[in-house]
């Protein structure tokens, strides 16, 4: 996932389920830093990567191949 990305956010320390928002960082002290919407406003908020899941807004294009992989 590359970083500004937009993201469906579930965490369960704020109870947030698919709630949606822009990943900007991920800490190496284990953390994500994200943007979410509350009511009207953004918010900057860091959510433990241990409580956190984060899933990328737009799916991944599935690429169709004819190549074979020989086994």
């Amino acid at each position: 996932m590359e970083i500004p990305a937009e993201a469906l956010v579930h965490d369960q320390i704020l109870g947030l389920k698919g709630a949606r928002g822009s990943l900007l960082r991920i800490s190496s002290d284990g953390y994500y830093e994200l943007n979410l919407q509350f009511g009207e406003r953004q918010h900057r908020v860091m959510l433990p990567v241990a409580t956190t899941a984060i899933i990328q807004k737009d799916p991944e294009e599935r690429v169709e191949s004819e190549m074979e992989i020989e086994r």
